[in-house]
């Protein structure tokens, strides 16, 4: 049991530094099998189809981002409640930058497993918007927001980073990564500034 749990581990890890480099079109049963030293067969072994293999890394990733966000927000605890939140996002640009291929696998490609708006989200199954949706929730309840849906505001706070992260992936920014983090902060702060009561 502990031999197939390793060689799982390794197909994982392996697939996972393929996508991290090349993408997700270069990640293919033969070519991991082929690196990590089994057979192609002997891979379906451990995931029956390539589908699998890349939904197990993704979900992996997903806790990797909320690492991002703690950081974050432990770096902020003593920060307004302003800052706390562009805190938050901030965890979400600094994922973006350290991981591009695999953030733009996760989050900017179909995938037939991607959560949805709004039954998998008001559902609470996004590791994404979840912690954002609760701190809009707390911050709705103690009267720093305008009371509103929790799961649209959230998605709005969201939608923007997003928005931003894919246009400055795509290239439609002269600007340099400190640039383009302080243009996201006013465009986020201004955001705040029409969610206040």
């Amino acid at each position: 049991m502990k031999g197939k749990r390793s060689t799982t581990e390794r197909i994982a890890k392996v697939a996972l530094e393929i996508l991290e480099q090349e993408g997700p079109q270069a990640v293919t049963m033969r070519r991991v099998a082929k690196a990590v030293g089994v057979t192609p067969m002997a891979i379906y072994h451990h995931f029956p189809s390539r589908e699998d293999l890349l939904k197990t890394i993704t979900d992996a990733e997903f806790d990797k981002l909320l690492n991002f966000y703690h950081r974050r927000q432990q770096r902020d605890s003593a920060k307004s409640r302003d800052a706390k939140l562009l805190g938050l996002m901030d965890g979400y640009l600094d994922y973006a930058f350290a991981r591009p291929q695999v953030f733009d696998y996760v989050f900017s490609n179909p995938r037939p497993d991607a959560r949805r708006f709004p039954e998998d989200f008001r559902a609470r199954q996004s590791p994404t918007l979840t912690p954002i949706a609760d701190f809009i929730a707390e911050a709705m309840e103690r009267g720093q927001l305008k009371k509103g849906d929790i799961w649209e505001v959230a998605l709005e706070v969201w939608a923007l980073a997003h928005g931003y992260l894919t246009l400055y992936r795509g290239g439609r920014f002269n600007l340099s990564e400190r640039e383009f983090r302080l243009l996201f902060h006013r465009s986020m702060k201004r955001l705040f500034h029409g969610l206040k009561p």
